[in-house]
């Protein structure tokens, strides 16, 4: 370096400079601006150390930094990347590794902020102008012409443009945490967690820890307290085990007197040590944080802080939203207790846990006859039962189990087998339940599933699983309880498979009808027909009618089958009267599921006019079984349709809950002798007895008696002895297509008459 290189500085009266230099205050001082040196001199250190001592920039020292070439600057840069400004030399290692360094400072290490300011001792090593255009510079000076006082005022107006950048850099990064802090937030489930979360980005945004954070709402004052209560929701630090207290439980009055201002002013309280925060709303949804420092709280950007509280209080009124919909997703609104999708979600909490309990049991309560008791009794009646039922559960067993409503009138407890277990249930509902002055004791079925036994994916599983042993148990009767087993799911999922084949089948007309000939004991003459449905399988195999009819039946798909059968059944009787053979009836089987229906003499109605079939020569046989319709309802709609001259039969009389009086009661045409029966007529056994007094039963009536399943000579002469009128049976004929049956009619009855 030449000589005059050295930077002379001279007192500020003799340069003609005014004003004083800033002092130190006696307050705690707040962090220095760093300036870094960077120069081959030696002298220049120490006389730019000379110049600075004891100088203060917008109240705060400054501390110098030392490098003696362009290479140890940089890597001083590294370490101290908060450095203000650099006191840059131009010509060091080389002629331009001050320049040189410039470049690296901006794109390698990315200093941006930082005011750098280009010295040289010798005029035109470095054009201002071409420097400052071509270097991301910020001041270009003569080392003689820095006098002391415009050193100072360069620096002051290089570090005041090094702070406001830094400002703004921060409220950049400021507004972007608060928009991921309301990303984050606002997927935070539960008000409790949400506050949590706000403590955490306050102490982000400030740069403190998050300990001694608190964070109060406005609650519902209890007995004997201020008509204003404030309850703390989160809390960090030593003040966490106060959460959901009083806030006045804290026992540092600072902090209690902050919270309850700023919530009480509605407005935001700012201090040295202490900063709490107002997130707005109406008064269910106004919270504040507290947050204390242990150094003074420095530059606060109160327009930033402004945007937070408004951000997350619209961050905070949305997740009580979620709450409210969480709560009608999750509970049951009228009885207040979780619902079935609160415990499929319980379940599967459970089985991530990947170590359920020994002995984790999962129950279901049914309630039996719950319908009637609505229809009886009406539905605000049976409202208040099921009130009743879950507060009764809820007060024996919320403590050691978690309550549910599945359904209706359905209920499903979680919890040890030592609980939830017939033993300890069943005792709940032996005392009556009072609902509007009326005493009722219920019946219930239950159905058990032991959870560490049966392996599940999701609670949905489970859940499915105790649905299985539910219908098992009701199957049974009233009050039965029943336990799942694989293997009693092994058979559920045989009748799942084969309802969707019987449905495919239904759809791609794989089923089809044939026809069994009803004949005169006396006389051999050919009566009658009784329509059968048959499945025949992808694979060519028939399905026997045992197997998917009861299928069927359970799950409704009976209705519309049984109209096809009906419909299809009178078409061909048509076709059949046509052909000269207008003596024969058809007898359909109708289910007690079909019978049911509220449409169903409307269905029958239409399919007679559609297929232009004589009413007379139509038999509907139905079974014992349409009791469970009720006894009033059936033998009102038996006289509805032989008012429409249709027969009725009563179909495998004998195997149900049959009894004389229910007999009596129904205005049929025709009994039938179920096959079970007839193949004991020629034993000793019970069953002949029975047969032989179903014949004089059924005629002394007012009906006929048809035998089923008749297969030898000996059995029709049996019945002929018993006056038994009228038979089916592979001794006749067995079940037959339609074209088929047009040959076997050929042989077995009158030829058609010519017309």
């Amino acid at each position: 370096m030449s000589e005059n290189a050295f930077l002379p500085f001279v007192d500020e009266a003799s340069a003609g400079g005014g004003g004083t230099p800033e002092r130190p205050s006696s307050h705690h001082q707040p962090p220095s601006w760093q300036v870094l040196v960077v120069d081959d001199d030696a002298d220049v250190h120490e006389s730019t150390a000379y110049a600075l001592r004891h100088l203060e920039i917008a109240g705060r020292q400054l501390e110098l930094l030392h490098a003696y070439s362009s290479v140890e600057g940089l890597e001083l840069l590294k370490s101290a990347p908060d450095v203000a400004v650099i006191l840059l030399d131009v010509v060091m290692e080389t002629e331009h590794a001050g320049l040189a360094m410039v470049d690296r400072i901006r794109n390698e290490l990315g200093l941006h902020n930082t005011r750098i300011i280009l010295r040289t001792g010798q005029p035109g090593q470095a054009p201002e102008i071409e420097t400052i255009r071509q270097y991301d510079i910020n001041d270009y000076k003569m080392k003689s012409e820095l006098t002391r006082a415009k050193l100072y005022a360069t620096l002051t107006g290089a570090i005041r443009s090094f702070d406001q950048l830094r400002r703004l850099e921060a409220s950049r990064r400021g507004l972007e945490q608060i928009v991921a802090a309301s990303h984050q937030l606002i997927a935070e489930q539960g008000l409790q967690t949400f506050a949590e979360g706000v403590i955490i980005q306050i102490a982000s945004l400030l740069g403190v820890d998050p300990e001694g954070l608190v964070c109060a709402s406005i609650g519902s004052a209890g007995p004997g307290e201020p008509e204003q209560s404030f309850i703390v929701i989160a809390a960090a630090g030593p003040y966490r085990h106060l959460i959901q207290r009083q806030l006045s439980a804290i026992d540092n009055p600072e902090i209690v007197q902050s919270l309850t201002e700023c919530l009480a002013q509605r407005r935001t309280q700012i201090h040295e040590h202490s900063l709490t925060l107002y997130f707005g709303g109406d008064e269910e949804r106004a919270f504040a944080a507290y947050i204390a420092s242990s150094t003074p709280l420095q530059h606060l950007d109160e327009e930033l802080l402004e945007v937070f509280c408004t951000n997350i209080s619209l961050c905070a009124a949305n997740v009580m939203l979620v709450d409210r919909l969480r709560d009608h997703a999750f509970v049951d609104r009228m009885l207040g207790i979780p619902n079935r999708t609160a415990l499929i979600q319980h379940l599967d909490e459970r089985i991530r846990d990947q170590t359920p309990d020994p002995g984790l049991v999962l129950g279901m309560v049914d309630v039996d006859q719950f319908a009637e008791t609505n229809d009886m009794f009406g539905h605000r009646y049976g409202d208040l039962l099921l009130k009743a039922i879950a507060r009764r559960l809820t007060e024996s067993l919320s403590s050691r189990c978690y309550i549910a409503r599945v359904a209706g009138n359905t209920f499903a407890i979680v919890g040890h087998a030592g609980v939830v277990s017939p033993e300890e249930l069943c005792p709940l509902f032996e005392a009556p339940f009072m609902v509007e002055s009326l005493s009722r004791r219920l019946s219930v079925s239950m159905s058990f599933v032991r959870c560490d036994e049966v392996p599940a994916s999701d609670g949905s599983e489970w859940l499915k699983d105790a649905s299985i042993a539910m219908k098992r148990a009701k199957a049974a009767g009233q009050g039965r309880i029943e336990y799942y087993t694989p293997a009693l799911g092994a058979d559920s999922k045989e009748r799942t498979l084969l309802l969707h084949g019987l449905q495919r089948a239904f759809e791609h007309d794989r089923l089809f009808l044939v026809y069994q000939p009803q004949v005169s004991l006396e006389t051999g003459a050919v009566l009658g027909l009784e329509a059968l449905l048959r499945w025949r399988s992808e694979d060519g195999s028939l399905v026997p009618p045992d197997r998917f009819i009861p299928v069927a039946e359970r799950s409704g798909l009976i209705v519309s089958l049984g109209t096809w059968v009906l419909r299809s059944a009178l078409y061909d009787l048509h076709r059949l009267h046509q052909a000269g053979y207008g003596q024969l009836r058809m007898a359909v089987n109708v289910s007690a599921v079909q019978f049911g229906q509220p449409d169903f003499l409307h269905t029958l109605d239409q399919a007679l006019a559609d297929k232009a079939v004589t009413a007379d020569r139509l038999e509907l046989e139905v079974t014992e079984s349409v009791a469970i319709v009720g006894m009033e309802r059936v033998a009102t709609l038996m006289r509805e349709i032989r008012s429409r001259r249709v027969a009725v039969a009563i179909d495998d009389f004998g195997t149900g809950f049959s009894s004389l009086s229910y007999l009596d009661c129904l205005p049929a045409d025709r009994l039938k002798i179920d096959r079970a029966f007839v193949n004991l007529l020629e034993t000793d056994r019970p069953g002949a007895r029975i047969a032989r007094m179903i014949v004089p039963l059924g005629h002394q009536l007012g009906m006929k008696v048809l035998a089923e399943g008749v297969e030898t000579e000996s059995q029709a002469r049996l019945l002929r002895e018993m006056g038994c009128d009228e038979a089916q049976g592979y001794l006749y004929g067995r079940p037959m297509p339609l074209p088929d049956l047009f040959s076997w009619l050929q042989t077995h009855a009158p030829r058609p008459q010519q017309p």
